[in-house]
């Protein structure tokens, strides 16, 4: 049986599985669907949802049509949400493996780093960075990632110290292996899967940090985002509460569907995990 069919035997699998796949969609057709840029005036400023065929969720403040920002707004929260998690999960990966394959004052050192990274909240971290560097997408991306690689960091180095005392390990020394050899083919593959399931966690809270950001206008003004369509409805709340309920509606499913397809990814790991 193969992955996939044991995250899809999960109802959270499924479910979560099929909310993310439709937004991947959503995301990939939008030039498609809302050709043009999502960030122009297309009609009439304030047009309620459903009055206009052309404009079915109608327009912002600014007459921007709300339908081709949240279809954008998926595309960059999806965008920044993995790009953020791939570089926090590489860097500790890099990080734990480093600690726990080496020991001593190796792994004393960057563990000390660890915990002074884990000490500040991450969106502080990346609130400050942003602040201070400047706003772009690739600064946004890194900042995110600097405030959550010390999770898979810990996990890594966690899994290392347990793998590399095993028997095959030690089979693998004595035959002569080359240390880089044994960490990436025997203890590597074994030390993934805990630090793959916790990615999607790492995907949920970098989609929400990106939201925030872009909330506190600290997003890239240059894209459609969730969290800038809900900051521009404040304004408006009471007479077009839309403009912040559909982006706010579309951010939580999003998380929820991260979230859902992560306890599958777990299950269908743990099940795997068991019958090796």
């Amino acid at each position: 049986m193969t992955l996939l069919k044991r995250l899809l035997g999960t109802p959270e699998g499924t479910i979560g599985l099929v909310i993310l796949a439709a937004l991947f969609i959503a995301g990939l057709l939008a030039p498609a669907i809302s050709p043009g840029d999502p960030l122009r005036i297309a009609g009439r400023a304030l047009l309620s949802p459903f009055s206009d065929p052309s404009l079915p969720l109608g327009t912002d403040r600014l007459g921007r049509d709300v339908l081709a920002g949240l279809l954008y707004g998926a595309r960059t929260s999806l965008a920044v949400g993995i790009a953020a998690a791939l570089s926090a999960m590489l860097l500790g990966l890099f990080v734990g493996m480093a600690a726990g394959f080496a020991g001593g004052a190796i792994d004393e050192s960057l563990m000390r780093v660890v915990d002074a990274f884990q000490i500040v909240p991450g969106f502080l971290l990346a609130l400050a960075f942003v602040s201070i560097i400047g706003v772009s997408t690739p600064v946004v991306v890194f900042a995110i990632a600097l405030g959550t690689w010390a999770d898979p960091a810990r996990l890594t180095r966690a899994q290392v110290l347990s793998i590399r005392e095993r028997d095959y390990v030690a089979a693998a020394r004595v035959i002569g292996m080359h240390p880089a050899e044994i960490a990436f083919k025997e203890i590597l593959p074994n030390a993934l899967p805990p630090v793959l399931a916790l990615s999607a966690t790492i995907v949920a809270g970098a989609i929400l940090t990106e939201a925030a950001l872009s909330f506190l206008g600290l997003g890239n003004p240059n894209l459609a985002t969730w969290g800038s369509m809900i900051a521009e409805g404040r304004s408006v709340l009471r007479s077009a509460a839309y403009l912040s309920v559909l982006p706010g509606l579309a951010l939580a499913i999003t998380v929820l569907g991260v979230h859902l397809f992560s306890e599958g990814l777990t299950r269908a790991l743990g099940h795997e995990g068991g019958s090796q």
